[in-house]
């Protein structure tokens, strides 16, 4: 059975935001990861139309677009994304660290999947950082 130390797993930068970093491992069935996300960064509102996913934070605060609810969440906090569902998380007041799984594995790749929606330009309006 695989065993993984996070602190040896392989970094990598998000190909939809470089400032990103992740490490990842892929299951059978699922896939997770670590995500850290610098201050004011990350994807634009997006969806998965084929996968579905948990994410609990682990350090520092997000705020959080999902499906038509607005929040700030942090360290204790864990979302459910479902499939075709529209969410976004940009780190603020520093930099945010989450864990999340998504299924099915696919790649591995937690990026795989990712389809920006139409209205992603409006989801920053609401971001609280500098505009």
């Amino acid at each position: 059975m695989p065993f993984y130390q996070i602190a040896s797993m392989a970094k990598n930068n998000s190909e939809i935001n470089p400032a990103m970093s992740a490490k990842s491992v892929p299951g059978e069935f699922m896939k997770a990861g670590f995500v850290t996300k610098p201050e004011g960064e990350g994807p634009p509102l997006h969806m998965h139309p084929n996968e579905e996913q948990f994410t609990l934070i682990l350090e520092g605060n997000l705020h959080y677009i999902l499906g038509d609810e607005d929040k700030i969440v942090g360290p204790g906090d864990m979302i459910h994304i479902p499939r075709n569902t529209n969410h976004r998380s940009r780190a603020i007041n520093g930099e945010a660290t989450f864990f999340t799984v998504k299924s099915p594995a696919g790649s591995g790749d937690l990026d795989q999947d990712y389809n920006m929606a139409d209205d992603a330009d409006n989801a920053e309006d609401l971001y609280p950082g500098e505009k």
